[in-house]
């Protein structure tokens, strides 16, 4: 039991860092521990997007924090501004893409930045993390 909870908590937190500025494997991760727990891939898919979910809450949140305190032209590079911009056009349904390597945290942090509605920004990032981590699970499950 202790090294299945351990197991779980390291997915968690892969899944976490992995959706913050900080690079991470959490892909790698669940696909080594969907091969080797093939009963266990909801639980695994679930506690994968939980964590990442979380992870980018926590980018939404420093986004919020920032519009507060800078205006948007003197904070950001023109790349990153790109982000805002596809956000403003987009709306909630950019989050959906917030799984997305390197744009993705901009996309989180942009909906912060926006003051997009926190409970539509929660929908619309679990349901993009949840479908890639359900999509990565049926490869590595061997369906």
């Amino acid at each position: 039991m202790p090294e299945d909870f351990l197991g779980l908590a390291g997915l968690f937190f892969s899944a976490f860092i992995s959706s913050t500025i900080a690079p991470g494997g959490s892909e790698a991760v669940l696909a080594l521990m969907v091969s080797e727990h093939q009963d266990q891939v909801i639980l695994l898919v679930g506690i994968a997007t939980i964590g990442n979910t979380l992870g980018a809450l926590t980018t939404w949140f420093l986004g919020y924090i920032a519009a507060k305190k800078y205006p948007i032209d003197s904070l950001l590079d023109t790349k990153k501004q790109k982000a805002i911009m596809w956000v403003r056009k987009w709306g909630r349904w950019a989050l959906l893409f917030s799984w997305l390597p390197v744009i993705g945290d901009g996309f989180c942090f942009a909906g912060g930045w926006l003051k997009l509605s926190l409970y539509s920004s929660i929908v619309f990032i679990f349901i993009g993390k949840l479908v890639r981590y359900a999509a990565i699970s049926w490869v590595f499950a061997g369906n």
